[in-house]
């Protein structure tokens, strides 16, 4: 069913960037005032490390270019299962009349009360916002102060007149949920970009074993590489990520550039195919995983933070060197990433073989660890930053 959705998505996406879904409610109106239409839906770029992730959307605003009122676009008041909306799969949050223009912003505000659903446990929503881990636990999540008036997303856009403007908010899972340090205390650190369907492409594909066998929850992640950047904590940026589904396809959004596609499943030896994307296009790539020679070795360890308060966390990258199917030359590609709190702890398992260790804080620190894994062994890691 993603496949042929995504082998459609050129057609669609050349159907709205023309307009043809013209707003019943566009035109002018008898003050002079000419308006277009807003559509606003929501995705995720999701993690292997959740069953689910629940988020309580209450509204959208806008903010106009000269203006200084937020209008209301969007009311969904809903609370969403962000890794439910992956591989191709969005929901509408709302389609809204608005004057032509320039706005120079939105902003999303996330909710307090969930709304009275059941979640995948087959319970009533708990909190409003929460994560469900594999092993089945519950974890409330604190949302920033900051966030109370809204997340703010600074990314224009332009309302033309009969006209309707698709944007895509992207919800990042993976980099949104921090998982708790000493404190017990997990936090929604709230990442969301916002993709205009006009110039948006998409990956997607198939994944497999040796063996044909379908590969259900490998992790499929969109990265780019900068070799030069001055922190080396930007010299690979996962710009989008998604799980395959049971029938072992994935399919992602992007903005059109260049990306090295990387697929990590437990168990195989991690895989990865260079392509440059145009806006509007649609390819496939599929992949075919490779068991290792040797069974895996495992890194843990527990992460210390110069500022212990409980709202504090850094960003854990394992990387290696591989190079990527049409690709000229070796590159460094992220096989895991973790958001962890103070005093909080972490456990891969990974093929052996030679990794760098990118631990980052918003403090701006970062640190580098070379690391060697060996087959059927376990190797400590304890991180201070």
């Amino acid at each position: 069913m993603i496949l042929k959705i995504l082998k459609k998505l050129p057609i669609l996406l050349a159907c709205l960037s023309a307009g043809f879904l013209l707003a019943a409610c566009g035109g002018n109106s008898s003050s002079g005032t000419t308006y277009g239409t807003l559509s606003t839906s929501l995705t995720d770029s999701t993690t292997d490390e959740y069953q689910a992730v629940y988020v309580t959307v209450t509204r959208v605003e806008v903010h106009h270019d000269g203006d200084g009122t937020w209008e209301t676009v969007a009311t969904p008041d809903k609370t969403y299962n962000l890794l439910e909306l992956v591989n191709g799969i969005r929901t509408t949050l709302g389609v809204s009349s608005l004057a032509t223009g320039h706005y120079t912003q939105m902003r999303l505000i996330i909710g307090k009360i969930p709304e009275t659903g059941m979640n995948i446990l087959g319970m009533t929503h708990p909190h409003a916002n929460y994560a469900i881990d594999q092993a089945g636990l519950v974890h409330d999540m604190k949302v920033p102060s900051g966030t109370n008036s809204g997340l703010k997303i600074v990314n224009g856009f332009d309302i033309h007149e009969n006209r309707t403007t698709e944007l895509l908010l992207d919800f990042d899972a993976m980099r949104s949920v921090v998982k708790a340090g000493s404190s017990g205390q997990y936090l929604l650190k709230p990442t969301i970009k916002v993709l205009h369907a006009a110039n948006y492409a998409s990956a997607f594909g198939t994944v497999t074993d040796e063996g044909s066998a379908l590969q259900a929850g490998a992790l499929v992640t969109a990265q780019v590489t900068a070799p030069a950047a001055p922190d080396v904590k930007d010299r690979v940026v996962i710009a989008a990520g998604t799980v395959t589904a049971d029938n072992g396809e994935y399919a992602v959004f992007l903005e059109s550039g260049d990306y090295n596609l990387v697929v990590f499943q437990t168990g195989y030896l991690p895989a990865c195919t260079a392509v440059t994307l145009t806006a509007g296009s649609a390819i496939m790539v599929d992949f075919t995983l490779a068991a290792p020679a040797t069974p895996p070795g495992n890194i843990s360890g527990t992460l210390t933070l110069a500022s212990a308060a409980a709202d504090t966390y850094a960003t854990i990258d394992i990387r290696r060197q591989i190079t990527c199917v049409d690709a000229m030359e070796a590159t460094t590609i992220t096989v895991k990433s973790l958001n962890i709190g103070h005093g909080g702890a972490y456990s891969v398992d990974l093929p052996a073989g030679d990794y760098q260790v990118v631990t980052s804080s918003l403090n701006g620190a970062t640190r580098t660890e070379p690391v060697t894994i060996v087959s059927g062994g376990s190797l400590v890691l304890d991180i201070a930053i």
